[in-house]
């Protein structure tokens, strides 16, 4: 007897605060159950952000990977290939893209790898050992998705991935719950925060060393000494929680500014804190396609961002916020300056930024462009089981 609908495993580091998981509970959450049994597989575990996920076709599963080379997760992965069999095998970034080697248990799958952004150890994509690995996976692999046009020319131009297997899909935003107000009331802010006339500059994302927030401590800290005389008209939230934390608080008390500094942590009410602030910045080392940049500018923010990855495909340098260096706290102290002296150019740079939301970044689209690629994969897997070979479209 066929399955009554096909099923797809989603494969996955771990589901836990990120863009990458924010992304994917996003877009499952809003394909129909109806449609499709989806499994959302983590070779470590899954924490608190599971409760994220509310689409009823969608289980997860932990395989609770150890450190280093954990040779029962690839049994524990094997056989769980034979418990779902799944029509489609998405990966999603370096650190799984292995598992695809397993996946060929299901010859007729789909084989689907993700391409999110990179980490520490591999920022610029040019590590040699690392993209042979790519570039072997590469005759496994079907159909390849980026997350930005930047990842694209990437996988193609330095992976060497064929053009024709690579598809590039952005994701989108929640305008509903992710939109400009009038008034900035800040109910529940600290009190500091709260009262008329401060001005709030604000970051989100996991405290970690890739998201480079040291340099937007410092840059906010310069900016308050400029300001000596009224640095209580200032304020920074950093929104977020992960392995930096600690060190942040703590540049945050050396450079004087920890009582102008509210570390928010984790929230699951992130639209209402970013549509309270004035300005946001993204000062990250590097990005795919930030999750937080489209989500600041759908609150009618002007952003001010790294020049990296994704980031200058989101922000248009002068138009909807400013562009600057990796590293640059220099430039960053000035460009906060430029737009917290400046009202109107703030709501300006706002308003273009909503408009480009509104315009192009919406999840409807990024669904049916997902369900696409899924759906065209399950049409060949079909083809190949009633006669035609599966290399016929793939």
């Amino acid at each position: 007897m066929s399955k009554a609908k096909p099923v797809i495993m989603h494969v996955i580091h771990a589901l836990s605060t990120g863009g990458l998981e924010n992304g994917l509970v996003n877009i499952i959450n809003r394909m129909p159950a109806e449609d499709f049994d989806q499994h959302i597989v983590c070779l470590t575990r899954a924490d608190d952000f599971a409760a994220r996920v509310t689409n009823p076709s969608v289980s997860v599963h932990e395989l609770h990977k150890r450190e280093g080379h954990d040779f029962r997760l690839y049994w524990r992965f094997w056989r769980l290939l034979g418990q779902l069999r799944p029509d489609i095998i998405h990966t999603r970034n370096f650190g799984t893209l292995e598992m695809q080697l397993l996946g060929l248990r299901r010859w007729r799958a789909g084989r689907v790898h993700g391409e999110h952004g990179r980490d520490m150890f591999d920022l610029d994509g040019r590590h040699k050992g690392y993209n042979r690995f790519r570039r072997f996976m590469g005759r496994f692999i079907h159909r390849y998705i980026a997350v930005s046009q930047d990842l694209q020319r990437w996988l193609s131009d330095t992976v060497g991935i064929p053009r024709s297997k690579v598809t590039q899909i952005y994701n989108g935003v929640d305008q509903s719950r992710f939109r400009p107000v009038d008034d900035k009331e800040r109910a529940g802010f600290p009190p500091a925060f709260a009262r008329p006339g401060v001005l709030l500059v604000g970051t989100v994302g996991r405290l970690a060393a890739v998201k480079s927030q040291d340099t937007l401590i410092r840059a906010f800290a310069a900016l308050c000494e400029q300001r000596s005389r009224q640095p209580e008209q200032l304020g920074l939230i950093v929104v977020g929680d992960g392995p930096q934390r600690e060190m942040l608080e703590a540049l945050s008390r050396e450079l004087g500014v920890a009582d102008r500094c509210w570390f928010a942590g984790d929230r699951s009410d992130v639209g209402a804190l970013l549509c309270q602030l004035d300005v946001f910045v993204l000062p990250s080392l590097n990005e795919g396609i930030s999750n937080t940049i489209l989500e600041a500018m759908a609150c009618g923010l002007p952003v001010i961002a790294t020049r990296v990855g994704g980031n200058p495909e989101l922000v248009e340098d002068g138009r909807s916020g400013f562009l600057i260096d990796v590293g640059d706290g220099t430039a960053l102290t000035r460009r906060l300056a430029e737009l917290l002296d400046d009202r109107e150019l703030r709501l300006e740079m706002g308003r273009v930024a909503r408009q480009k939301i509104e315009d192009r970044f919406n999840w409807g689209n990024t669904v049916r462009e997902y369900t696409a690629v899924y759906e065209a994969l399950i049409e060949v897997q079909r083809q190949a089981s009633t006669g035609r070979g599966p290399a016929d479209a793939r």
